[in-house]
Parts: structure tokens; sequence; C-alpha cells
């Protein structure tokens, strides 16, 4: 048997990430077993579903690495197959045609709350107001009485009690299915093999086992993922923050962190914490799936993002860098000074808009400094100081790290002063702030020339004694 998973997304907003752990799932479980992962968009919700959303889902999985080798299937271009599969139940008597009408339904809904009841549909107006012209809906006949048994694969076996199930629709009026129809006849015409998804989903599982069972389809494997809480034990939401893909895309995450840290979320292999997509392909199994919720651990995934942003290939980095700072008004190109830059920035960064945030200084042609660092380390005791530095870089004929140190050293032993009492000025006077990587890495990438101008223009701004 070749195993076939799908993620099915209804295209009504951005790409969540319990949605985006779900394709993950389904993806990771279908590369294992070398199987298919086929991608389907549930758009019969036409109020609601949009086009944008669709290409937003697309980008986002495609941005995440999650191919798939079917689809996009979309389920409004086939509605001639629910047709034909409602026509099924109806020759077989599974389903029949009801002509009640919405009006009707809600009077007698209220009739039903009036006396503390839930209305549960059970065929007693099927045939009311029947009619050539008369439109209607067609509803799967359920059981009186007896239990529904969900065979799942995390949670073993969970019955429901089916006289709670009323004769649900399968087909509205105007030939679009519902859910749950659509559902099972794309899964089995698609011989979907396993169904992961969500917890949330478990309700709607029996009226499903009952189709399939009406249709003499076979049941896929199905399991159902606890949902993810936010750092509040609720369901994430938007009020923990951002909660869509491309929202921590546009923050500055890496794919890769993205996939681990979701990976991890209700899954584990031991105490490792950091994957290689290709170590998850071989690792995961539904076996290692917990049953109880995972938490949404925002620091997790940060402490995750900076791990890859410091063991990326610097390269790799520089280029994803390079359209955020084009768009801040930066034009910069992948050379050897920005790889260096980048090396550097990514010891302490936790996104790449960190390193957006703090690189402009390696470019600027005007520094412009902080005004509390300015008062704090450009005083005019040290202005000597940074000009006799100036001095000993200028008469370097080879300016790199070993003769900068050997200039620090003697400047230090000749006016008796720790490295900390010229190390910061120093660094003020070449970037305008308190923080940034390493002072004499800093020189190394910005050159000679550039660090003598950059010492120089501070000596001027600095008052005499």
């Amino acid at each position: 048997m070749t195993v076939r998973t799908r993620f099915a997304p209804s295209p009504t907003g951005s790409l969540h990430v319990g949605g985006a752990r779900t394709a993950i799932f389904n993806w990771l479980f279908a590369r294992h077993a070398g199987g298919q992962f086929i991608l389907r968009v549930e758009d019969t919700d036409r109020e609601r579903s949009t086009e944008e959303s669709i290409l937003e889902i697309t980008d986002a999985m495609e941005w995440l690495g999650l191919d798939w080798d079917e689809g996009p299937f979309r389920q409004s271009e086939r509605l001639e197959i629910y047709q034909k599969h409602a026509n099924l139940l109806l020759d077989s008597g599974h389903a029949y045609k009801c002509y009640v009408t919405p009006e009707e339904l809600d009077e007698k809904r209220k009739e039903a709350q009036s006396r503390g009841d839930v209305l549960h549909y059970k065929r007693e107006w099927a045939k009311l107001n029947e009619g050539p012209d008369v439109p209607y809906v067609i509803r799967l006949q359920t059981p009186d009485e007896g239990t529904i048994e969900v065979q799942d694969k995390l949670r073993g076996t969970v019955t429901f009690d089916a006289t709670e199930v009323d004769d649900f629709i399968i087909l509205k009026r105007d030939g679009f299915p519902t859910y749950n129809f659509a559902v099972v006849v794309d899964d089995a015409t698609m011989n979907i093999t396993h169904v992961i998804r969500g917890d949330d989903h478990l309700i709607n599982t029996p009226r499903q086992v009952l189709i399939y069972k009406s249709l003499n389809y076979e049941v896929p494997t199905l399991a159902h993922v606890s949902m993810i809480l936010g750092s509040d034990n609720k369901r994430l939401s938007k009020r923990h923050g951002a909660t869509s893909v491309v929202a921590y895309k546009d923050r500055g995450y890496l794919p890769e962190a993205i996939i681990n840290f979701l990976s991890r979320l209700g899954w584990s292999y031991g105490d490792q914490e950091i994957f290689s997509k290709e170590e998850l392909i071989e690792k995961f199994t539904l076996d290692n799936v917990g049953k109880s919720a995972a938490v949404f651990n925002e620091e997790k995934l940060e402490w995750l993002n900076s791990h890859y942003i410091k063991n990326d290939p610097p390269e790799k980095i520089a280029e994803l860098v390079i359209p955020l700072l084009k768009e801040n008004g930066l034009e910069v190109e992948l050379d050897e000074k920005l790889i260096k830059i980048i090396k550097e920035l990514s010891q302490r960064a936790k996104t790449l808009l960190d390193i957006r945030d703090s690189i402009n200084y390696f470019y600027a042609s005007e520094i412009e400094f902080e005004e509390k660092a300015k008062n704090k380390f450009l005083k005019s005791e040290i202005k000597p100081v940074l000009q006799d530095i100036v001095d000993k870089l200028s008469n370097l004929s080879d300016f790199n790290m070993d003769e900068m140190h050997k200039v620090f050293d003697q400047v230090m032993e000749e006016r008796e002063l720790k490295l900390g009492k010229i190390a910061q000025p120093v660094r003020v006077a070449l970037t305008g702030g308190t923080v940034s990587p390493g002072i004499f890495e800093v020189m190394d990438i910005l050159g000679k020339d550039e660090v003598i101008a950059r010492l120089n223009n501070a000596i001027s701004v600095i008052p005499n004694e």
C-alpha cells in the first residue's frame, strides 16, 4: 500500500501555525513512508474563500519547503463528482431529497428551544412541499439507535451516540456539498490512506464514518492531533500575537526554524530539540505523537531561530537579508564585506530583522551618534587617546587583527588604561552606539581608511578640555 496523506486548508485567511503543523505532520508522514502528499483546497465556502488566500497559503507552504505531489485540487471544481456520489446514496436509499425550507426548520428549532430541547432532524418533514420545481437539499439517513465507533490511531476507539446525529445535509440547494460530505468523497476518490488533522475535527468524524460506510468506502487511518495552546493554556489565537506563517516570515524567522519548532509541538524523539528536515523525515512516526495539548512557546521558537541564523552559512543569511535591506532603502551587494558583517551579526541575532536593524552603520557615509553614548564616552579626556590610536593605525602597513591588537596594547600600556576604557569610545566613534560585534572585528570589516576617517570625525566633535 502506498501511503497517501493530504493537507486540505480552507482559503478564508492566512496559513495559521496550527494548520501549518497539520501540513508538516502529513508531509513528514508521507515522506517517511516514501508515499505521496496531496494538497487540496476546500473552497466550497463561496462567501469567505478568496484567491488571495489560496495564493498566500501555497506561497507559505512553498516557503516552508512542503512540496506536494498532486494538486492543488479545488473542491469548487469537483461538483460533478459530489453530485454523482449523492445520486449513488439516493439510489441506494441511504439519502433522500428534503424539501423543507430553511424558514420551516428555523421555526421548528425555535419550538424545540422553547421546550428546552435540541432539534434533531429525522425525516418527519422529508416530503413536505415536494414538487418538480421546488428546491431541495439531500440528507443522509442516519441510524435511529445504537452507537458509532471511530478508530483513532492516537486515541483508540472513540464511541458516539448515534441518536445525537441527525439526518444531516450532504448536498445543498445550490449543488455545493457540505464540508463532511466533500471531505469523505475527496479522501475516498483521492485514495487517501491516512488522515492526520486537529482534534477539533473529531466531532465531525462520526458523520464522516457514516458517509464512508453508506458509500462502501474504507475509512482511512485517522489520527486526531491535540490542539496548540497559547502561553495561558488557552487555544492559540490572535490575542497571543502572530499566528500566521506569513507573519513569522515577515518578522525575520527562517523556514527551517518554523518547521523544527512546529514539528516538536506534540511530537518528540527522546530529548532531541534540533532536527534537520532530513532527520525529521527519517524519525517521524505517529507513535511519538502525544495526546496532550502542546503549548506554543515563542521564546523557544526565537531560540531555535537564532540557532539556525548562527549556524547557517553566512552567504545564505546574507541572501535573505539583502531584500530586507533594500526595503529599508539600503542597496548592498553579496560581497566579502557583507558576508563578514553577517558572520559577526548573526552570532547575536534572534531574527533576520535584528541583522537588518543593526547593519546600517557599516555602510553609513556619515555616523549619527546616539546622544546618550556620545555624552558618556566621547568626552574631552578621551580625545588625545583617540588621536594616539589614529596616529598609530595610520603608520600600519598591514591593517590586520594582530596589528590592531598591538596598537591597542601599546596605547593601553603607555597611558595605563584598560581595554574597556578605550574600546567603548572607539566603538561609539565607529558605529554611533555602544552595541556591536567585537571592536577589532568591526575595524577589520570597515578597513583602515574608513576606521581612521570615522575616528577623526569623532575627534572633531569632542569638545576640548
